[in-house]
């Protein structure tokens, strides 16, 4: 199968915002994107079935007007309409294993809430051997100027490896041609702390510390894309919400979760959870080691 970025679509225009962000990723990668509908109750396809008594009418529909739009968007792209007769959960874990991504809506609400994920993008997010985004629905002003390109941010710890998720933030940041900023958070340690806030003496020599193991880092990253712009930028205080702030207005935020262990449930460490949560921008979460 050739290379791709699969969408998940159900018709709903988070998913829809999901299709048009997948499209331009697409595009950008030189990419094939794939739609992808699951639906159980799918029947074999009938020749020549009228539309009124055909079961699998509206799915086809369903992709058929997605595709057309985006063909008419991305004249160059290939894109495949994809009907599974599946789980959704089911179809897209195994798109992810077939894909360079999965694209996901996320129904937003107000900027004091947060994501409200369905039953099946936290499992996806969770188990996906490939990186998944997630998108909010979108907010266009009709007539007007495209936006000016955005950065990537990746949220980055300092200790294990994180080449999966490194590999993802740059490769993306060097396909659309923006900056990096890497950004590490850490909580404040107790002995910096003194009755008027903290020691500035004590966060100053943990600034330098965290510096240099950024730097360190980065470097192999750096030279493997000399044409990324990088900044790193160091959070103390909450890591969660340092990234999320950190993150603001950006184009993508890619935060990292560990691939599965042997005897261990998948889950999302806090950084992953309050990305998704409170993230204004689109999340890519990526497996690494």
């Amino acid at each position: 199968m050739q290379p791709a970025i699969t969408v998940g679509l159900d018709g709903s225009p988070e998913s829809l915002a999901a299709a048009r962000w997948a499209a331009d990723e697409a595009e950008k990668r030189k990419l094939t994107l794939r739609l992808l509908h699951a639906w159980p109750l799918l029947a074999p396809e009938a020749a020549r079935v009228p539309s009124e008594v055909d079961q699998n009418y509206w799915a086809k529909r369903l992709v058929h007007t997605a595709q057309t739009e985006l063909q008419a968007r991305h004249p160059g792209l290939s894109v495949i309409g994809n009907l599974v007769a599946d789980d959704a959960q089911n179809a897209l874990l195994q798109a992810a294993s077939e894909s360079e991504m999965i694209v996901l809506g996320s129904r937003g609400l107000e900027p004091v809430q947060s994501y409200v994920l369905g039953d099946i993008s936290m499992p996806v997010v969770a188990r996906a051997e490939r990186p998944v985004v997630l998108v909010r629905a979108e907010s266009r002003e009709t007539g007007a100027p495209p936006a000016p390109e955005k950065g990537v941010v990746v949220a980055l710890k300092l200790h294990g490896t994180s080449d999966g998720l490194l590999d993802f933030a740059f490769r993306t940041a060097a396909a659309r041609g923006v900056p990096l900023l890497a950004v590490h958070g850490r909580s404040v340690p107790l002995h910096a702390r003194v009755p008027w806030g903290v020691d500035h003496n004590v966060t100053e020599e943990i600034t330098r510390d965290v510096h240099k193991q950024l730097s360190e880092a980065l470097r192999p990253w750096r030279e493997k894309y000399p044409q990324v712009d990088v900044a790193d930028s160091i959070r103390l205080g909450s890591p969660a919400k340092g990234v999320v702030q950190a993150a603001e207005g950006a184009a993508l935020l890619v935060v990292g979760r560990r691939a599965h262990q042997h005897g261990m449930a998948p889950h999302l460490g806090p950084v992953a959870h309050a990305a998704i949560h409170h993230g204004r921008c689109p999340v890519a979460v990526a497996p690494h080691d």
